[in-house]
């Protein structure tokens, strides 16, 4: 794992194994999400990861940080900032990214993210237009679930950093025609025009239908 200094201290990532089975101790829906996602689905190791994304539900969040106590858990409440997460605090609806680490003094080890939901449905934070049913959200990955990889690139599709076109890249090829046009019409209900949308199209080989991003 790499080392990434920040203005909070720095990031020295736990293995994902090792997240992973903390996280089996949570009886409520979670999955890795991430770059992690991603190479999940493409099966095979292909870059560094500087940390290890695992989202859920908000619903779910108490439940989450019972599970995290003794650890050092701090959520970024206000853009820029972190602050203590306490352990029975429901947080603000505009926080959803929370970093954890083992104690104050060392480095943050992995980071967790809150997904809006309407029942059964999951709801794009960014663009609540566009929702997807919960169970077709996450796929099975020894033992775990991972978030579907068209749903991990719309997250990444805001930033278009290196690491996110090397994640593009590496998946498109694995995307089913379903997939792909699933991030098709969502990038162009969220951004109208993006880079990735005509490499999307020209890979896709089913007939237009009707729209499965609402």
């Amino acid at each position: 794992m790499v080392r990434i200094e920040t203005p909070w201290g720095p990031w020295e990532a736990a293995p994902l194994g090792e997240v992973v089975a903390l996280m089996r101790g949570l009886a409520a829906p979670w999955w890795v999400a991430g770059g992690y996602a991603i190479e999940l689905a493409v099966g095979h190791a292909y870059r560094d990861h500087g940390d290890v994304d695992i989202a859920l539900p908000r619903q779910d969040q108490l439940a989450v940080r019972r599970l995290l106590d003794g650890w050092d858990v701090h959520v970024a409440a206000v853009a820029r900032t972190l602050r203590p997460w306490a352990p029975d605090e429901v947080l603000p609806q505009q926080a959803h990214d929370i970093w954890v680490r083992e104690h104050p003094e060392g480095p943050w080890r992995f980071q967790l993210m809150l997904d809006e939901t309407d029942g059964a449905e999951w709801i794009y934070r960014r663009d609540p237009r566009i929702r997807r049913p919960l169970a077709g959200l996450t796929l099975e990955e020894d033992g775990f679930r991972r978030l579907a990889p068209e749903v991990q690139l719309l997250y990444k599709s805001k930033g278009m950093r290196p690491k996110d076109e090397t994640d593009f890249e590496r998946v498109l090829p694995l995307l089913s025609d379903g997939q792909r046009r699933w991030l098709d019409e969502a990038l162009e209900m969220t951004h109208g025009t993006h880079p990735w949308r005509e490499r999307l199209r020209h890979l896709r080989r089913l007939p237009p239908g009707a729209s499965s991003v609402g």
